[in-house]
């Protein structure tokens, strides 16, 4: 801060801060309050190349004060936005919006905008804007004849891309869509034509077709495709035998080997300008046999390494960035064994103007001088014109207070009318810059800023008192003291330049009220400012110096006094630390007092007093000695270690030393080194390392580009120590990245792209500033040089514009300020896919059984599938019939099959039913169109149970009744009822069959025995066979004597008693061992039933859940995975319930099945003891009745199995060929992975279709 003292003089002095006539500086917040003239702030790019699908906006926005209007030219005339319902601009804005969307057309609106900005201090312009439509011509229509040519000629296919706007992108593919490979022999010059240095016979091919991607209109347009046929010396010979003479054949060999001649360019010298900054492209196509390399050169000069690359397999020349130095002669050398020839190019280098010296706003007093320079450069020179308010210095009004001279506008005594915005225009050949600059003369009364209103300060030192203002002119700073209003003048203040009053040594005295007084010829402003002279804070009572006896006490005082205007408090330091919190430690006012004194507590302790305005310290040191007689050892953890230091220091390492702290009596095991890296994680400390307790050095490993600080903890028995002061901080030298990112995959998220993605690096990894990544790919097996970019902050990438799902090599290289990383590993990833394009042909169905079918189809070709191949769905479906013909939905189902197979097993199927079905493929975008539908049937099969039940009962008939089967599975044709009497003593009677029409659904059985018990057997009929069947008892009521029935058992009577009711289940079995637990059988009991399942995974843990039917308040039991049998005990008589039985390895998969427990029991059952056992006619024996049997009558001297259980035949059919899923489906193994369930469809029966088989596969997905 510049000072200017004052002398004492006889008159007094007035204080008067003058400045230098410069331009003034008009402080941030008073920007927006001061009259200004516009400024542009943003606007559309000079070349402006729409979308002609989108809305043209085209933006200018500005400032100033007050706020600017904006107007438009186009085509240099006016144009009138409110005349066209098209053209909208915004609010307190310039910015059109053309609404081309509402039956606009672009290119109506072509042509050069510019954009004007005015309010009452000027008017800024912004740059021509050239409109044009983005357009994307298709090629005009031609007719292109095969080509067939001799191998090794050369050739040249001609692309010709239509003028798009802007230019299109070429490049060359084939009819499945993939690039046409490129090499040193053939590659696609910067014009789009496909050159070939010599043919090759496997160059044949149909075609060769040139796309023009238009990315703007995001529009590929494709030329007609060329066919190409190469012939060898033999096939040539044959073809023209019989019209040549011996004489007249080829060679044995193709064209001779000839030496190289160039296809691009022609002759040997040419010409080529480029401007500065731009990219030079230069092209060298050659043609020869054996194929020619080419090699580029300077003729005098370097290459630029930094800024050449080598493109097209060498054949394209690229220099970014073109400066000056780069004109000159360029030399490209074709070259084979056969000789060379080179063409030279001469390169000059012309430059667009460029800034050398832009204009910037000037802010002037009234009678202020100041200047405007606009200084550039370009190759020609530029053109300077300079505009006032948009127009040119010659057609502006005449002002004396302004001269241009050139590329600089000279203002002398400017008068507050000479504000205006200035425009620079500076142009050649190849293009202009335009830069507005506003000069703003401001007559402004002074304000002063500076906003502290009291001021405090310790007696006897400086105090500042500060008064910025702002003012134009430039205001005058006067300062008084007290209501005399007295100018202070004299060597007892400084008075600084920017208006701040010193006073050097503050009295008390000095304190008092002073008034800040800005004036210029405008006008005035002051502000009252108060000092306030402390009175210092000091010491009175000293603490004094104590030894004292370990575990002994000691106080210390401390006295002090303050201005009684300023709070106060005390603080108190140990070794210039804060004290650690220990209850040992009390305060009271300004005493502190320390108990149970140890070593550890010895030192220099310091009262500190402190106000907010100063502090005063004293201090006195505290000395421990030995008892008389020492106490008991006491140990504790660790003191911190003290006195950190580096040493050795190199750049990637360091060696750090340290003074153990007191062990407290337990030997230190280890010490544990922590770092803080203060530039990538300030703040944060990480452990280092380890070493041994007693080490108290160690050599620490470092990276480059780490700010270092450490720190050490001890550890012993007890615990760990406070960590140690931090070391002093150790800056290691940056360096070249020493790992690259992990984690590169490269995948597709859309047909025509590839995403790069990495796991970032993070800070302490870099080495250096500037942390990097240079992501570089290439397509595999196609492309020869990588495409690189370089980008930060990120960890992914996408790759525009590529090929549907094709491999690409990947890497991704971290670098910095300094350099790269090592080179790193490629990486295989893929484009995006897209969904198949080609369906299964070819899908025949095989019907194996009622319920099963086997599905064959051929294979998709793989280029077709364009992505990774997941397998193919089959969808099949029942096909509509008069009865589910108007349904909304049609329920559909869905087996995967993982990979290529081509065939599989469609299992669940209901019988006596149509189908159709449909295969497609499926990659990871999904699936591809579905093959044709194919109708197939299943055969009819034999219905389900028929469920019998005894409506009415007299002395000598009974009535029964019963329901069509829930499944017929075909057209029934008859019911089948057999019956058989039970004697008291459990012998059964002949039994005696009668059939029923398919039609009834009750039947009167007369005759019958009064108070005899019957047992009843009950099927349903197709053409097929006889169903499952049903069986139920009864008895037969008393006659009017009221007889009671004979007596059974233990002499208890029984008016009406029913047997256990069977329910055999059929579940579709397979060779492969059940994965979840099958119910094989259910028999069913007044109050309980008897489960049987088939599993055997014995170290599984088994549950069986039961609810009724209709209900959802399951309950669950736990058995052992040995078990296959459960007794469910606690029903209701004559209910229906629902039971699942399944593994803890699949909870979600379950068997299930429904059963009806028996009706009530008047008595207890005439045959309940298992140990009568009746005796047979044949051989004095009775015949046996058993709870368990399968369902058929009993012939006389027949028994059921020991085991009481019922054997099923094993199905022939196999998991191996089921499909693949989530539910309802199989492992690609076989094993069964889906629902197993008996669900049953709520839709009536009509016809021969049933509402739905038992599945073992009833979890597929359904589709509307």
């Amino acid at each position: 801060m510049q000072r200017k003292r004052l002398f004492p003089s006889r008159a007094s002095l007035v204080l008067v801060l003058c400045q230098v006539i410069t331009a003034l500086e008009v402080p941030l917040d008073l920007q927006d309050k001061l009259p200004q003239p516009p400024t542009i702030t943003q606007q559309s790019p000079k070349n402006y190349i729409v979308d002609p699908r989108e809305n043209i906006v085209i933006r200018c926005e500005a400032k100033g004060k007050p706020p600017p209007s904006f107007t438009w030219t186009r085509n240099g005339t006016h144009f009138d936005t409110e005349k066209d319902p098209l053209v909208t601009m915004k609010p307190n804005s310039g910015t059109l919006e053309i609404n081309i969307m509402n039956g606009g057309k672009a290119e109506t609106y072509e042509g050069e905008y510019q954009c004007t900005a005015k309010n009452d201090r000027g008017t800024a312009v912004s740059n021509v804007i050239f409109i044009r439509q983005s357009r994307s011509p298709l090629w005009t229509k031609e007719k292109i004849e095969p080509i067939v040519i001799q191998q090794g000629m050369p050739l040249v296919l001609p692309c010709k891309p239509p003028k798009g706007l802007p230019p299109p992108i070429i490049f060359w593919m084939d009819n499945f869509f993939q690039r046409l490979p490129q090499n040193g022999r053939i590659s696609q010059g910067l014009n789009g034509d496909l050159y070939f240095s010599n043919v090759q016979p496997e160059d044949t091919r149909d075609f060769y077709i040139c796309y023009a991607r238009f990315n703007l209109t995001q529009t590929i347009h494709q030329k007609q495709p060329i066919s190409l046929k190469v012939l060898t010396m033999d096939a040539m010979n044959e073809s023209i035998a019989a019209n040549l003479t011996e004489t007249d054949f080829y060679g044995d060999s193709p064209v001779d080997n000839r030496p190289p001649t160039f296809l691009m360019p022609s002759g040997h010298t040419s010409n080529k300008t480029v401007l500065k900054d731009e990219v030079l492209l230069l092209e060298c196509i050659a043609e020869g046999l054996p194929t020619p390399e080419i090699r580029w050169n300077k003729e005098g000069a370097e290459l630029p390494s930094n800024r050449v690359f080598y493109e097209n397999f060498n054949k394209t020349l690229k220099i970014i960035g073109v400066s000056e130095a780069d004109a000159g002669r360029y030399r490209c050398t074709a070259q084979n064994n056969r000789g060379s020839i080179h063409h030279v190019t001469t390169v000059i280098v012309k430059a667009a103007p460029y800034w050398i010296t832009k204009p910037e706003n000037l802010v002037l007093s009234p009678g202020d001088d100041g200047t405007l320079i606009c200084r550039a450069h370009g190759n020609p020179a530029p053109t300077i014109t300079w505009l006032i308010n948009g127009v040119a210095v010659e057609l502006a009004p005449n002002d004396p207070s302004r001269v241009v001279d050139g590329d600089t506008v000279i203002f002398t005594r400017v008068h507050e009318q000479a504000s205006a915005v200035f425009q620079c225009n500076a142009s050649n050949i190849y293009g202009y810059v335009l830069a507005n600059a506003f000069v703003n003369v401001l007559a402004e009364r002074p304000r002063i800023l500076s906003s502290q209103k009291v001021y405090q300060v310790i007696a006897n030192r400086p105090a500042l008192l500060h008064c910025k203002s702002f003012g134009s002119p430039v205001p005058n700073i006067e300062w008084f003291k007290g209501v005399q209003s007295s100018v202070l003048h004299g060597n007892d203040y400084t008075f600084h330049n920017n208006g701040t009053l010193e006073v050097p040594v503050a009295q008390k005295d000095s304190s008092g009220t002073y008034t800040c007084v800005a004036r210029n010829k405008l006008g005035t402003d002051q502000k009252i400012i108060k000092l306030e002279v402390k009175d210092p804070t000091m010491i009175i009572s000293q603490p004094e110096y104590r030894v004292v006896q370990r575990y002994g006490s000691a106080s210390f005082q401390c006295k002090f006094k303050h201005d009684p205007t300023l709070a106060a408090e005390v603080m108190w330091l140990r070794n210039n630390s804060e004290l650690p919190m220990d209850e040992r430690y009390t305060f009271e006012k300004e005493r502190l007092t320390i108990k149970n004194i140890t070593e550890k507590d010895k030192g220099t302790y310091t009262c500190m007093a402190n106000t907010t305005l100063d502090s005063a310290s004293a201090s006195a040191e505290l000395n421990v000695v030995e008892p008389t007689q020492p106490p008991p050892v006491k140990t504790d953890r660790p003191d911190p270690p003290f006195d950190l230091e580096l040493t050795d220091r190199l750049d990637r390492s360091v060696q750090l030393s340290w003074v153990p702290g007191d062990d407290n009596n337990s030997p230190i095991t280890e010490f544990i080194i922590e770092y803080e890296d203060a530039i990538h994680q300030p703040g944060v400390w990480h452990v280092h390392s380890k070493v041994s307790g007693t080490q108290a050095t160690a050599t620490l490993t470092l990276s480059p580009f780490v700010n270092y600080s450490f720190r050490v903890i001890a550890v012993n028995e007890i615990g760990y120590s406070d960590h140690s002061e931090s070391s002093e901080r150790y800056m290691t030298k940056v360096a070249e990245p020493d790992t690259n990112p992990s984690g590169i995959r490269g995948l597709g998220s859309e047909p025509d792209n590839l995403v790069i993605t990495w796991k970032p690096m993070k800070g302490f990894d870099s080495n250096g500033p500037g942390l990097q990544y240079k992501v570089s790919w290439r397509q595999k097996d196609v492309d020869e040089d990588w495409t690189s970019v370089t980008v930060a902050n990120v960890s992914k990438y996408i790759v525009s514009g590529t090929p549907t799902f094709v491999p690409y090599e990947i890497k991704v290289q971290a670098l910095n300020d300094l350099g790269y990383a090592p080179e790193p590993a490629v990486v295989i990833g893929h484009s995006g896919e897209d969904l198949p394009m080609a369906a299964p042909d070819n899908v025949e169905v095989e019907v194996i059984n009622t319920t099963l079918a086997k599905v064959r189809w051929d294979p998709v070709l793989l280029m077709s599938v364009r992505g990774h191949l997941h397998g193919y769905r089959v969808y099949y479906w029942k096909a509509q019939n008069i009865t589910n013909r108007n349904r909304r939905h049609i329920e559909k189902w869905m087996l995967p099959f993982n990979g290529n197979k081509t065939h599989g097993m469609l299992p669940g199927l209901q019988p006596n039913t149509n189908y159709f079905l449909n295969v497609r493929v499926v990659n990871g975008k999904g699936e591809g169109p579905s093959s044709k539908d194919k109708y197939f049937e299943t055969p009819e099969g034999v219905p389900s149970v028929a469920f019998l039940h005894i409506s009415h009962r007299t002395p000598d008939s009974l009535t029964l009744t019963w329901s069509p089967p829930a499944h017929p599975n075909g057209v029934l044709t008859q019911y089948t009822l057999k019956y058989q009497s039970i004697n008291a003593t459990h012998e059964l009677s002949p039994p005696v069959e009668i059939t029923i029409l398919p039609n009834e659904t009750s039947y009167i059985l007369a005759n019958l025995v009064q108070n005899t018990r019957y047992k009843f057997y009950f099927y349903a009929h197709t053409a097929v066979g006889p169903g499952s069947q049903s069986t139920q008892e009864a008895i037969t009521a008393m006659d009017e004597a009221g007889v009671r029935p004979p007596a059974v058992g233990a002499g208890k009577d029984s008016f009406f008693a029913t047997s256990t009711v069977m329910y055999t289940v059929h579940p579709t079995h397979f060779r492969a061992q059940p994965v979840i637990p099958l119910i094989k059988n259910i028999t069913a009991a007044e109050t309980s039933a008897t489960v049987l399942w088939n599993f055997e995974n014995v170290d599984a843990k088994l549950f069986v859940k039961y609810v009724e039917l209709n209900k959802e308040d399951w309950k669950e039991e736990t058995i052992n995975g040995t078990r296959s049998i459960f007794v469910l005990k606690g029903l209701s008589p004559g209910t229906s319930y629902r039971v699942r039985v399944y593994s803890d390895d699949l909870t979600d998969l379950y068997s299930e099945e429904t059963f009806q427990t028996g009706p009530v029991k008047e008595k207890e059952d005439a045959h309940a003891d298992p140990e009568i056992q009746p005796m047979k006619e044949d051989d004095g024996t009775f015949g046996e009745y058993s709870d368990a049997e399968d369902h058929k009558p009993l012939k006389k001297g027949s028994r059921t199995p020991s085991d009481r259980t019922v054997k099923k035949e094993d199905s022939d059919d196999s998991l191996v060929d089921y499909g693949e899923g989530v539910n309802g489906q199989f492992n690609e193994d076989g094993s069964f992975i889906g629902q197993y369930s008996g669900k049953k469809e709520k839709e009536p029966v009509e016809g021969n279709e049933s509402s739905e088989a038992p599945s073992p596969v009833n979890a597929m997905n359904s589709f509307v």
